[in-house]
C-alpha cells in the first residue's frame, strides 16, 4: 500500500487529496481523504486505475491565411495514448480553408476520440500581378484557380 496525493481538478475548490493505492501490476484505488464532495472521489479512483488527458496541439496548414490551425480531442484520452495520438497530429497537413469543429483525424491511434479545429483559416488571398495587358492578368488569374 502507498499513499499519494493529487490536487483534485473537478471543482473550483482545488481539494488536496491523499488517496490510498494497492500497489501492485495494476494500481488498484483503495480510499480518499480530504474531498470536501463526491466528484473528488470518483475523479481520483480514475486518476489512480485509468487515468485520462485531453490533449491541445495545432496542425500544418496548407494554402491557408495561417500555416497552423489549433486541434484538439473532443474527449479524454487514456494518459497513455498521448505519444501515439501527438504522433498521429504530427503527420498530417491540411488544406485550407478549415472551420472550427472540423474534423481531422477519426480514432487517433486507435482511441475513442476525434481530432477537431478549434481555429477557423481561411484559404490565402493570392495577389493578383499584371504583367503589362489586362489579357496577361486574366490568364494569371486563370492558372492560380
Amino acid at each position: 500500500m502507498s499513499i499519494r496525493e493529487y490536487t483534485c481538478v473537478v471543482c473550483p475548490n482545488g481539494c488536496t487529496l491523499k488517496v490510498e493505492v494497492k500497489d501492485g501490476e495494476k494500481a488498484e484505488f483503495v480510499k480518499v481523504e480530504g474531498n470536501t464532495c463526491k466528484r473528488g472521489e470518483s475523479w481520483a479512483r480514475q486518476e489512480v486505475e485509468n487515468p485520462l488527458r485531453t490533449i491541445a496541439s495545432s496542425v500544418l496548414v496548407s494554402g491557408g491565411e495561417f500555416p497552423l490551425a489549433s486541434v484538439r480531442t473532443d474527449s479524454p484520452i487514456p494518459l497513455e495514448s498521448i505519444g501515439k495520438v501527438m504522433d498521429d497530429i504530427r503527420s498530417i497537413t491540411m488544406d485550407a480553408p478549415l472551420e472550427i469543429g472540423d474534423v481531422v483525424i477519426e480514432k487517433p491511434a486507435g482511441t475513442d476520440c476525434r481530432i477537431i479545429v478549434t481555429r477557423k483559416v481561411k484559404r490565402e488571398e493570392k495577389e493578383l500581378r499584371l504583367t503589362g495587358n489586362c489579357i496577361t492578368g486574366e490568364r494569371e488569374l486563370l492558372k492560380q484557380k
